[in-house]
């Protein structure tokens, strides 16, 4: 049967354009107006392997290091977090980034378990370790020190393994539908406990002593609670808009 001219010519054209050729470069997909972007789902990760959420070219960056074994830090947590989500960062003009800041083998588990799973999810599991810390931590200083014994002795792997069981955050990690050989995978996983090395030498390398601790732009600052830390990043929203850098 004969194919129309015009059909034909417009079956090589999809059958081009299937293929990627054509007669030009194919165009870029057109970027969201700024106004548009969602930056509260915009989740990416640094060098070192710690997480980021917000706009990644905002003009004030503020990077956390904290430990999950840290009372203050889960208090920071508790006071910060929904402002942060609802004033700033939606505007793009702060980014958070979470990097880990590790004292104790119940911290190296429970970092590990937050870096588990989908990376796009790992601010749901941080924001529900820090927001039950007080039960869960409680639960950790109920286990006397026969009880905890396995926590420090042995290959990494099999502590952590030990610490999930006895604390039963193996049953948590279901809840986000990551199983139990899921989860033994990650405690298996060197290449994320480098990364969590790598995020404990880059705080050293900044003269971060204790959780939580901050900075600005990359420059260490002195607050280390809430209050002074939204000041300090108000601060350096007015020097940005004014010009003075």
């Amino acid at each position: 049967m004969k194919v129309p001219r015009k059909t034909a010519r417009i079956a090589a054209i999809l059958a081009c354009a299937a293929l990627g050729l054509g007669a030009g470069p194919a165009k870029k997909p057109a970027l969201p107006a700024a106004g548009k972007v969602n930056w509260l789902t915009q989740v990416g990760l640094t060098a070192q392997g710690a997480h980021r959420y917000g706009n990644p070219d905002a003009p004030v960056k503020l990077v956390e290091y904290v430990s999950y074994t840290c009372p203050h830090c889960a208090h920071f947590h508790k006071e910060s977090e929904a402002v942060l989500r609802a004033t700033v960062v939606p505007k793009g003009q702060v980014s958070v980034t979470v990097s880990n800041f590790l004292r104790n083998p119940l911290d190296l588990t429970v970092a590990t378990l937050t870096n588990c799973g989908d990376p796009k999810r790992f601010f749901v599991r941080h924001a529900a370790f820090m927001g039950t810390q007080e039960t869960w931590l409680a639960k950790a200083q109920g286990f006397n020190k026969e009880q905890q014994a396995r926590w420090y002795q042995g290959e990494l792997p099999i502590r952590m393994r030990a610490i999930a069981s006895d604390m039963g955050f193996y049953a948590k990690m279901e809840g986000w539908g990551i199983s139990r050989p899921q989860v033994d995978a990650c405690f298996d996983d060197k290449a994320a406990f480098d990364r969590l090395r790598a995020q404990q030498a880059d705080a050293e390398a900044l003269g971060v002593q204790g959780t939580p601790s901050f900075t600005l732009n990359g420059k260490l600052i002195e607050e280390h609670d809430w209050p002074s830390v939204s000041k300090a990043i108000t601060e350096s929203l007015a020097r940005q808009r004014s010009g003075n850098i």
